[in-house]
């Protein structure tokens, strides 16, 4: 029986492996295969670490002042199997200085001397460090090796200016910041490439471990704070009646205004001293963000997220009293929390709260988005959406999002267009989708737009945004129609939930789908990541046979896409058969389609839908 059992595994294992090797893997990536730290089934191997991090951050801001100082003890632990002679530490904010390498130019009032550090002990002992290097990644070699299982203790001192110009983070106006990848931390460390050194260049995003956070933030009387975690000294920070209507906040459906215009101009909100310390938490978290401002309206309600638990999670928005799209920003992101929790993903959703801050950059932070105004209520819903769906790609999945964008951006664009559809309409959603994630990519014959999904995103620049968005997006879609909602969201949770607080690649996911559903979509996978094929179908012929016609349709770009073929009838009548990617994976570049009918066909076309075609000329036949 022992002998059985151990046989069915071994051949349950060289068959995953056998089909795990059908797609394309790099040295680096095989190596970690190979090590046991990744699993052919799609799971975590048996030897995956990874490391982690306790920060204990005290930052001050205090507005008008762009000075920002911070001090912050680090313990780093090694969870490798690996002896570390040094530490690479990232200085994201180093892409302010002049000299500093970018993807695009700076403006004056974006430049800074970025991230200047005071001190930087190693356990106790100091280290010198030499601010003036415009890198973003910094090496710091240890007094005495970080051994296996072992950690270290880094205690740093910094300031800088908070810039001028505001993008992901900066000034929004003279009394509002928002401060993003404000502290130096240790970067990743992981099983497949070492150290984390690519340098951040302002286009590709981020890649952090899971860390523990205690943030401590200084600020005057009368700026309120808001940020990543859980606020853990609301009463010594905030008048009984803010703190009071704040607490009301976290059960209530409706809106409740924590405060207003009126009470701002009272400067009777916060606690009269003549600096507050605001303290937050939050564990097992990629990251922290900020925002302050002494003018910023501040709403707030919940929903329930966890019908299993009746867990709420809190939606509060910060924003100037004039922009009318964020007066809808608590109910929209309550929205979001809900349908995102109850539909898709459909895992619900993992923090405590979301905050929506205006500011100018569209972008996602853990439990924080730092959206744009716009005069297009809808849009603006639109774009909130995006940004809280990254809640699940890259923060309850840790994604490395400067290799590969699509694992996260491709995710949030998806989940963009399922919940608009329950917001504006089918029809709406997808047009919109069309014309923001697809028309750009499908009419620009430029040779970098069709490069393998795959690529890595550091590599990209002119290809960047499709190979991020639309095209990942649309594997997504493909594969959902392929397999039908309830295998692909099985797949889809099998996947997170081996991988969430974890740092998947883009095997893990091939693998885990693979396993999940019982099927070897590495034909898929293949076609739609490791190719440089777009998407053009031709239908090139109609031919009466027993029992109806049979189309013949040519796959020109060669993209395995879902179509409909709409046929109308002699007697004027219409029909809509529909066709699975399915079709093309015995032979992805021609396929026929039988249509069964005794009625005479007069004329077929082929319509994609989301799937925009490059070439509709071809698309039509009418019967002689």
């Amino acid at each position: 029986m022992i002998r059985s059992i151990f046989l069915t595994a071994l051949t349950c294992f060289i068959l995953v492996q056998a089909q795990a090797q059908d797609l394309y893997m790099p040295r680096d990536i095989q190596a970690a295969y190979k090590k046991g730290t990744r699993s052919a089934d799609g799971n975590p191997g048996k030897k995956y670490w990874q490391n982690h991090g306790r920060y204990n951050i005290t930052i001050s801001a205090l507005p008008p002042d762009r000075n920002i100082k911070g001090t912050e003890q680090i313990i780093y632990i090694n969870n490798s199997p690996d002896t570390l002679k040094g530490l690479n530490m990232k200085m994201i904010l180093n892409i302010h200085k002049p000299g500093a390498a970018r993807a695009g130019t700076a403006q004056p009032n974006y430049l800074t001397p970025g991230i200047q550090i005071d001190t930087f002990l190693v356990n106790g002992q100091p280290k010198k460090f030499n601010s003036a290097m415009a890198s973003t990644n910094y090496i710091v070699s240890l007094p005495k090796a970080l051994m296996p299982h072992d950690s270290v203790k880094l205690n740093i001192a910094w300031h800088f200016q908070i810039s001028l110009e505001s993008g992901r983070e900066g000034m929004i106006d003279s009394t509002t910041y928002y401060l993003a990848y404000f502290y130096p931390r240790v970067s990743v460390y992981d099983d497949y490439n070492g150290w984390d050194r690519l340098p951040f260049v302002d286009a590709q995003e981020f890649y952090n471990d899971f860390n523990d956070y205690t943030l401590q933030v200084k600020a005057p009387k009368n700026y309120i704070v808001w940020a990543t975690g859980t606020l853990q000294n609301t009463n010594q920070v905030l008048q009984p009646e803010y703190a009071k209507r704040l607490q009301a906040s976290m059960t209530s459906d409706s809106t409740i205004h924590v405060a207003t215009t009126t009470d701002l101009a009272a400067k009777n909100v916060t606690a009269q001293n003549d600096i507050n310390t605001w303290i937050w938490k939050a564990n097992d978290i990629s990251d922290m963000a900020v925002g302050i401002s002494d003018h910023y309206v501040w709403d707030a309600a919940s929903t329930i997220v966890d019908d299993a638990t009746q867990r709420r999670a809190s939606m509060q928005a910060a924003f100037l009293d004039n922009a009318a799209d964020f007066h809808h920003a608590v109910q929209n992101g309550r929205n979001s929390l809900s349908w995102l929790s109850h539909n898709w993903p459909g895992v619900p959703y993992p923090f405590p709260k979301m905050t929506a801050f205006q500011g100018f950059a569209d972008m996602e932070y853990p439990m924080m988005v730092n959206d744009s105004h716009t005069e297009d209520i809808r849009f603006s819903q639109f774009v909130q959406d995006h940004e809280i769906a990254h809640t699940y790609f890259p923060f309850y999945m840790g994604i490395n999002e400067s290799r590969y964008a699509y694992m996260d951006e491709g995710w949030a664009t998806t989940f963009e267009r399922l919940i608009g559809a329950s917001e504006v309409g089918q029809e709406k959603a997808d047009e919109l989708y069309k014309s923001f994630r697809v028309e750009g990519w499908i009419n620009n014959a430029s040779t970098s737009e069709d490069l393998p999904v795959i690529t890595p995103s550091s590599e990209l620049k002119a290809g960047y945004g499709n190979n991020a968005y639309g095209k990942p997006s649309l594997s997504y879609f493909a594969l959902k129609d392929m397999l039908g909602d309830a295998l692909f969201k099985k797949a889809l949770h099998g996947y997170m939930d081996r991988w969430h607080g974890k740092h998947p690649i883009p095997w893990d996911y091939f693998n885990s789908m693979n396993s999940v559903s019982g099927r070897n979509l590495n034909w898929f996978f293949n076609n739609w990541f490791f190719t440089n094929y777009y998407i053009d179908l031709s239908l090139q012929g109609i031919t009466k046979v027993k029992g109806g016609y049979t189309a013949a349709i040519k796959n020109i770009g060669g993209f395995a896409v879902p179509f409909d073929v709409k046929i109308t009838y002699a007697d004027g009548t219409t029909e809509t058969i529909h066709q699975t990617p399915g079709v093309w994976e015995k032979n992805q570049r021609q396929t026929t389609v039988n249509l069964k009918t005794v009625k005479a066909i007069k004329s077929a076309v082929l319509d994609g839908g989301i799937f925009m075609d490059a070439d509709v000329s071809n698309n039509k036949f009418t019967t002689k």
